[in-house]
């Protein structure tokens, strides 16, 4: 694996616009809790085991909500 030469100092980063930099930061903390949530189902399961099948939802009950949910979000063009 070759290794990247690194950046000379002198080049300044060009900033964001501040909305679009109060949208990354929002994106940021979005997905840091998605993951902080994903984490915590992985530990419980670690400490636990695996839930019991009566007590999950089946896959294809979860596609249907999510696709009705985008539906809903974007309606269809005739």
């Amino acid at each position: 694996m070759s290794e990247q030469p690194a950046a000379p100092a002198d080049h300044a980063r060009p900033q964001l616009e501040p909305a679009a930099a109060d949208a990354v930061r929002a994106y940021a903390a979005r997905t840091r809790e998605n993951a902080d949530q994903f984490a915590a189902v992985l530990e419980d399961i670690a400490e636990n085991g695996l839930p019991s099948v009566e007590d999950c939802t089946p896959w294809e009950e979860l596609r249907e909500t999510h696709l009705a949910r985008l539906a809903s979000q974007r309606p269809a063009v005739a």
